[in-house]
């Protein structure tokens, strides 16, 4: 069974016991989650349900595992001719989130 969830404005597929790598959620470790904006539940063989936009009653619910920060990005500016050249670096954050259960089916 797996449903397809939006969190902060983007989709993930969340099977029991899988990791997602969401955007930053400011959660220590260890804390639970729940979400509600469940557009699609598939259950154990043909049994899909879709929601118009969202599964009333559907919840899935998960715990953080992790925050990290993804590979450094290099931003470097340069303009010919001109000596100009500026480099600067990011780094984006992430929440490591484990999906502990799908209520509702």
């Amino acid at each position: 069974m797996y449903a397809l969830v939006e969190i902060k404005g983007k989709q993930y597929k969340a099977e029991k016991g899988s990791v997602l790598r969401i955007d930053r959620v400011e959660l220590e470790k260890g804390n639970e989650l729940e979400f509600d904006k469940v557009l699609m539940l598939r259950g154990d063989k043909d049994d899909i349900k879709i929601g118009m936009p969202y599964l009333a009653g559907v919840k899935v619910q998960a715990v953080v595992e992790d925050q990290i920060r993804d590979k450094k990005v290099v931003v470097f500016k340069y303009k010919k001719r001109k000596n100009y050249r500026r480099t600067k670096g990011h780094k984006q954050p992430y929440t490591m989130i484990k999906v502990s259960e799908i209520t509702g089916a």
